[in-house]
């Protein structure tokens, strides 16, 4: 798929923000993280990892909306979902699922091994143990209320990409958020801006809280609240990514206070 970066604005009747409650509940995200990682989540950190969840199927749902609105339809299918992907790279994202889903099929192209031979797509395991795409279904209820929010409704292909796209995201956060706590904070990685030609570079991210992603505070046996947003950091990229980090901050930041 070719994909083209542009700046998503929100529509619709109930745009998320930060004051909304995740359909994403923080045990489920417990749940997920200890799949991944032995390591504690602490309560911030998981509200933090859900409301990037939101967030993150939020703008695709969006994306794909708008695709189903320039042909008349209410209901989302899944070619909307393709459509949305490809109008916004940011929103390439939980991209394991693609190998596993009949809309992705024969748009992954051709994966090949060291000698030159063409792996073969991966079959169904039938190992017990746990996984994203095993773990898929988890999601099923959020994302209808997701959509339910955003006031359209989808076909059931639909419903088990996001499904799918949210159980392999929110894994590879949990992967990626202990890794940060086992190394100390964030290494290796850069950061990435899309501008359109003509358009000022946006702020930076968050200073607040992402001051020093290289020094990392805390114990090593504890994913927090900055261990998400750094995590997030390195899952995602562009607008998304502002708006990603400004949404969990709040959520992490209000549960704190509460």
């Amino acid at each position: 798929m070719t994909a083209q970066p542009v700046r998503p604005e929100r529509s619709g009747p109930e745009t998320a923000s930060v004051m909304d409650v995740s359909p994403f509940k923080p045990s489920l995200v417990k749940v997920v993280f200890r799949d991944m990682t032995p390591m504690h989540v602490s309560r911030s950190a998981a509200c933090a990892a859900a409301s990037v969840t939101r967030t993150v199927l939020t703008e695709i749902i969006d994306g794909a909306r708008g695709a189903a609105a320039e042909e008349a339809r209410k209901k989302l299918i899944a070619r909307d979902l393709l459509s949305a992907i490809d109008r916004n790279v940011e929103l390439e994202v939980g991209s394991k699922w693609y190998d596993h889903s009949p809309t992705f099929r024969g748009l992954t192209g051709v994966v090949y091994d060291a000698e030159g031979v063409i792996v073969p797509p991966r079959k169904r395991s039938r190992s017990r143990k746990p996984s994203a795409v095993a773990g898929a279904h988890r999601f099923e209820a959020g994302v209808r209320k997701l959509l339910r929010r955003q006031g359209v409704a989808a076909v059931p292909a639909m419903v088990r990409d996001l499904d799918g796209i949210a159980s392999v995201f929110l894994t590879d956060l949990a992967r990626d958020a202990a890794m940060v706590v086992r190394e100390g904070g964030v290494k290796r990685f850069g950061t990435v801006t899309l501008v359109m030609p003509g358009e000022p570079a946006p702020p930076p991210l968050l200073e607040d809280s992402l001051r020093d992603p290289s020094a990392r505070r805390g114990d090593r046996r504890t994913i927090g609240r900055d261990d998400i947003l750094a995590a997030t950091t390195m899952q995602l990229f562009g607008n998304l990514r502002q708006r990603a980090l400004t949404e969990a901050h709040e959520a992490a930041r209000n549960t704190s206070a509460g």
